[in-house]
């Protein structure tokens, strides 16, 4: 018989009843590091009493209204991207996927603006991971992610990942946005140059293309910026945000300039739940916390630590790993094989970690993990990989 939730996951025999800070608590009591965070969520760890604070106070205010009315929380975490941000205006949403699928109306939307409407060619890369909405696989264009669900929405083009030259020979005065993750996240923390990711913003320059940054895993301090493009000095001109801008809950946002969301008026999209007051009064807490300079320098530090403890951890291993990559807390030890088998010996030593695409181990902390929770977490990894070795 099926089972009352839908069996669509391969969940962990592992059940959680709180967590605080970096630790995870089962409800048989253990406790797991957790190297996830909810898959790049939790971005100030569990149960965090400022935003416990944030969110309980809202709570007993008022907490849901729908758009019909202004929100008064939804307007200053707003007040709060813009300032931070290329961005002229911001819509919300509940989760990246729904960001996604607004990114893509409102390439669409910008071109009939512009009295184009035949302009809709939208460029990606393999590996992406955008959502698992029509829209969204359409984007992404993988075997895994669109079979079975009949003929996929037009419009999208599949390019290989960080192949510029690929890029130049279809990039052209008809193409209406390139779409891409600064770092892909699902595909195996596969980082695009700076200087790459610096040479697609002058193609989408010369060729009037908007540039579309899906920041939903890489964005919110994860990588030691508050957004991971900023390494390379350039702006998009949309982005689409969510997992750690709610730190653990659900919201999303797509920013954009006001050029690029000259065509998205009045009815031209909605969202029941899309920010609500508890999500914005969460975010806008996440924002003040994240974005400020010393917490970031403090991210760029430990992820300094944690990369040189795994590189003692890759050493040691070398019939298990080859290499570490990522920017800030944005990490994955690239296996020599799948990784699923690492992390079901990571639970054996409480630990928790996240597969990804190429072979990759995501290790995705909360950003205030402590020095010696990072060192705690490279000894449970090294003992998995001995259990392994053996």
């Amino acid at each position: 018989m099926i089972s009352h939730v839908l069996p669509t996951y391969n969940r962990a025999p592992l059940a959680f009843e709180r967590g605080e800070g970096s630790w995870a608590i089962a409800t048989d009591g253990t406790r797991y590091l957790d190297l996830g965070a909810g898959i790049a969520v939790n971005v100030l760890g569990h149960a965090n009493p400022d935003l416990v604070a944030a969110l309980t106070e809202q709570a007993g205010r008022i907490w849901h209204v729908s758009n019909l009315y202004q929100i008064p929380e939804q307007e200053k975490l707003a007040d709060l991207l813009v300032k931070k941000t290329f961005a002229d205006t911001v819509f919300f949403t509940n989760s990246g996927t729904e960001a996604a699928e607004l990114a893509i109306k409102m390439v669409r939307k910008f071109w009939d603006h512009q009295g184009d409407p035949e302009r809709i060619e939208i460029l990606t890369f393999d590996g992406a991971f955008h959502g698992r909405s029509t829209g969204a696989i359409a984007a992404a264009g993988s075997d895994k992610m669109v079979k079975g669900f009949g003929p996929l929405m037009p419009g999208f083009r599949q390019l290989p990942w960080g192949d510029i030259e690929a890029l130049k020979a279809v990039i052209t005065d008809r193409t209406a946005a390139v779409l891409l993750e600064p770092i892909q996240g699902e595909g195996g923390i596969r980082p695009l140059d700076d200087a790459e990711l610096r040479e697609i913003r002058a193609l989408c320059d010369k060729t009037g293309t908007l540039l579309v940054l899906d920041e939903v895993q890489c964005g919110m301090g994860r990588t030691g910026r508050l957004f991971a493009h900023e390494y390379a000095g350039i702006a998009p001109d949309i982005m689409m945000v969510a997992k750690g801008i709610g730190g653990g809950f659900p919201l999303g946002a797509v920013l954009a300039t006001e050029q690029a969301a000259a065509g998205m008026v009045a009815g031209t999209h909605g969202s029941t739940y899309g920010g609500n007051p508890l999500a914005c009064a969460v975010g806008a807490r996440v924002m003040e916390i994240v974005a400020d300079d010393t917490f970031l320098a403090e991210v760029n530090r430990k992820a300094a630590l944690f990369r040189q403890k795994l590189e003692g951890l890759i050493a040691a291993h070398p019939n298990l790993f080859e290499s570490v990559r990522g920017q800030g807390l944005m990490l994955g030890l690239k296996c020599k094989s799948a990784p699923a088998d690492l992390v079901r010996a990571g639970y054996a030593q409480h630990i928790l970690t996240v597969p990804a695409a190429d072979d990759t181990l995501r290790l995705l902390p909360p950003l205030n993990i402590s020095d010696e929770e990072i060192a705690e977490a490279v000894a449970r990894l090294d003992k998995a990989a001995e259990s392994l070795d053996a």
